[in-house]
């Protein structure tokens, strides 16, 4: 199979992002899905379920979301017939208050840490055990600075594909594809490895 060519794709597909799905969708490999199911994030994943019904979706559960997060996750997985993948730290929340203490402060020595366990370590083992090579993933540029500075196709850590269909468009356009497909939307979310917003959780960057 010849090697993508994520250039054309970028060049071609960037503002385009239900064509640029199908495209993620139709290169023959290994694809699954992300989602903090923060806000928006359904548009995402009725993209890519609506092409690919069975595909993996990835969904890091801290223990530290708030309630009407959790009530989003069920109300989008029933909905849409999420095949969710539900993956958890290794040590529970209450586990690793007991040992540690409370949430780090940003900033704090202790903070890169946390993010290693309760995001990065459980994301980097899903996809090995689910053997991913085409990453599909919600992230906006308008979220964050270093966000802003991503193309919509790029190579991730392992070389995996990541693609981003959504990183050019705007909040309007994501509520109109919201609005356009019946779809609910959440904004009373929390990350506790980003705490603040237009702050990088770590996931998407290095």
């Amino acid at each position: 199979m010849s090697k993508p060519d994520l250039a054309k794709a970028n060049a071609e597909l960037a503002g385009d992002p239900e064509r640029l799905t199908a495209w993620a969708l139709g290169l023959g490999k290994r694809a699954f899905c992300s989602s903090s199911f923060g806000p928006f994030s359904a548009v995402t994943l009725h993209m890519a379920t609506r092409l690919q019904p069975q595909i993996p979706v990835i969904w890091i559960d801290s223990g530290y979301g708030t309630a009407a997060m959790y009530r989003y996750v069920d109300e989008v997985a029933a909905l849409l017939k999420l095949n969710l993948h539900i993956v958890r730290p290794r040590r529970s929340r209450a586990h690793r208050e007991a040992a540690d203490g409370p949430l780090p402060e940003v900033g704090s020595p202790g903070h890169a840490a946390f993010t290693e366990e309760v995001k990065l370590e459980p994301f980097d083992r899903a996809v090995r055990e689910l053997r991913g090579e085409v990453w599909i993933t919600g992230i906006r540029a308008e979220e964050t600075e270093a966000r802003a500075r991503m193309e919509p196709v790029s190579l991730a850590r392992d070389g995996i594909i990541k693609v981003a269909p959504v990183l050019h468009w705007n909040a309007r356009q994501m509520h109109d594809y919201l609005k356009r497909h019946h779809l609910p939307n959440n904004f009373d979310y929390f990350d506790p490895t980003k705490v603040e917003d237009r702050r990088e959780c770590g996931l998407h960057v290095g």
